[in-house]
């Protein structure tokens, strides 16, 4: 597939999960994939995936924490590829637990990446999705919409990424950049692969067990895969999804029961 031949798409947190599968499957539409992570190791192994499958890519490691680092991603991706296209916002997460027991770290780490980082991103590639009338796009969770009690900083994290959302895309109205944001549920990634494990030691259960049971409990349809949140992204970001702007869009099996 080509839908995205010619167009620059950078991919935070993309050394792994969520962010690894969106990167691979815009590469395998055509985009030019630009990684960034921490794991150098990593990245080198998710851009030799994508080379292995006929895609273009290239990858950069940095803590997008650091407040010039997001500018920097920005400045590689035109310096490599001449221009970007499409930002897709992935990297961050954040530390769950009772309120009482988070710090003032903890809270002040779950913005730094997820929220700020993704600010200063937006800021940076902005002009360069003016020229390119491109796509914005921010892999925020559905914790935005529906607070927990052991997801206090994720939530709130999430529900201020939601507003930045729509915010930007009023801007994108006038700027002509599309602005959308998914929110997904439980994915199989190696955070809920530690979160499962601890849920079937405490009911003495087996893996494929406690995935069962967690589905029953959660009254959902089953536990999502990266790939199903890539291909939500590749849509999005591509031709058939240009109609979509301001967009929250919960990705979750059903987790989300409000309206």
């Amino acid at each position: 597939m080509t839908r995205l031949a010619d167009k620059t798409a950078i991919v935070t947190g993309s050394s792994k999960g969520i962010g690894r599968a969106i990167a691979l499957r815009l590469a395998t539409e055509g985009a030019n994939a630009v990684l960034c992570a921490r794991d150098r190791n990593t990245l080198a192994e998710a851009v030799a995936e994508i080379e292995a499958a006929g895609g273009s890519a290239a990858a950069i490691a940095l803590d997008l924490r650091e407040p010039r680092n997001p500018a920097a991603l920005a400045e590689f991706a035109v310096s490599r590829f001449g221009g970007i296209d499409i930002v897709v916002n992935n990297a961050g997460a954040t530390k769950r637990g009772e309120f009482g027991a988070l710090t003032e770290d903890d809270w002040a780490d779950g913005f730094a990446l997820k929220f700020f980082g993704s600010v200063r991103l937006t800021r940076a590639a902005w002009p360069h999705l003016k020229r390119s009338a491109g796509s914005l796009l921010f892999i925020s969770g559905i914790g935005g919409r529906t607070p927990g009690r052991q997801f206090t900083i994720g939530g709130s994290v999430n529900a201020a990424m939601l507003s930045f959302t729509k915010a930007m895309a009023e801007a994108g109205l006038r700027d002509h950049v599309q602005v959308n944001a998914i929110s997904p549920g439980t994915v199989r990634t190696a955070r809920f692969q530690r979160r499962l494990e601890g849920f079937a030691a405490e009911r003495k259960i087996d893996v494929s067990q406690a995935e069962q049971r967690y589905v029953e409990e959660e009254n959902i349809t089953r536990v999502g895969e990266p790939a199903d949140i890539a291909a939500l992204a590749a849509f999005i970001v591509g031709p058939e999804g240009r109609f979509l702007q301001g967009s929250l869009i919960d990705m979750d099996g059903g987790s989300t029961k409000t309206i």
